[in-house]
């Protein structure tokens, strides 16, 4: 069993890998092609004028046809990450970290109703690596996991299983359901999801792997969460359900309300953080950190 997940994982890194590569070489290629139309070479960077004759070369059998002619046919390891996604539901295990309040208590329990399809167990005294092994055993496709600071909760790490990615959040603003007076019933359907504000390609990453938390609902359900990017790209999440008051939509809210905030994505399972390649850290220290807007499309960001 061991030697079979090893040489699974090492396939996905390779191909990971390979993807990589030729993404790089296919930018070149567009950025030689739009310098070719602007009817000069000076716009080049020096490492690309070398290599400019090679991939001249190659332009004239990259066509429009197969695959090349729709973006969202072509294959990517990140579409082997959800592979199964609207085929099978999800199945989410739900932990704390050890020795949690009774506030995070609360607030796991809260997120368990939230997602369909989750389960919480306690924590214990469980390795991270026992939990990741045991989820994988029982054929578990997201692995949550919520911390605290002094018995507010501040952290949620997202982990898709059995390859990643794993997404770490820290959370801010967190009302629980219980602080907001007039909330009713949790409701049970599935959820419509409204995703607002996922422009740029960090946040169409994002996005998918809120996304594939929840099943595929039917069409007639009443109930919505909605994840939008506000300022300083943060996540605003908010959970509602609508019924048809005198021709008008009336809308409840049923919370927990909270921001997420996206410091990191690896590429791979909660496990082997130490080891995987990191596919975005977050600088919030550097000069332009003000500045940029990285869940914004160009076009905003540069607005």
């Amino acid at each position: 069993m061991l030697r079979r997940q090893n040489r699974l994982r090492r396939e996905f890194v390779y191909k990971k890998s390979i993807e990589q590569r030729d993404q790089q070489i296919a930018e070149r290629k567009q950025k030689l092609r739009e310098t070719l139309a602007a009817g000069g070479s000076s716009q080049l960077p020096d490492a690309m004028k070398r290599q400019a004759l090679r991939l001249h070369r190659h332009l004239d059998w990259d066509g429009a046809g197969g695959e090349d002619a729709d973006p969202d046919l072509e294959q990517s390891s990140q579409d082997d990450e959800y592979r199964w996604a609207g085929v099978e539901d999800p199945k989410l295990v739900l932990t704390t970290s050890r020795d949690p309040s009774s506030k995070l208590k609360q607030f796991a329990k809260e997120l368990r109703f939230l997602f369909p399809n989750c389960q919480r167990v306690n924590r214990g005294n469980y390795q991270t690596a026992d939990l990741v092994k045991a989820c994988k055993a029982n054929a578990v496709t997201d692995l949550l996991l919520v911390s605290e600071t002094r018995g507010v909760p501040d952290g949620l790490i997202v982990s898709h299983l059995p390859f990643g990615p794993t997404a770490f959040f820290s959370l801010h603003n967190v009302l629980m359901r219980h602080d907001m007076p007039g909330v009713g019933h949790q409701p049970q359907e599935l959820p419509q999801l409204v995703m607002h504000g996922f422009g740029s390609n960090l946040a169409q990453r994002l996005a998918s792997i809120l996304k594939h938390l929840f099943p595929v609902p039917k069409p007639d359900s009443r109930r919505v969460c909605s994840f939008t990017i506000v300022q300083h790209d943060y996540v605003s999440f908010r959970q509602y359900s609508y019924k048809t008051v005198s021709g008008q939509p009336e809308l409840t809210e049923h919370g927990p309300r909270m921001e997420l905030q996206l410091y990191r994505i690896v590429q791979g399972p909660l496990d082997e953080v130490d080891t995987a390649e990191t596919e975005f850290v977050a600088r919030p220290y550097m000069n332009t950190a003000k500045k940029r807007r990285l869940m914004a499309a160009a076009e905003e960001a540069a607005a």
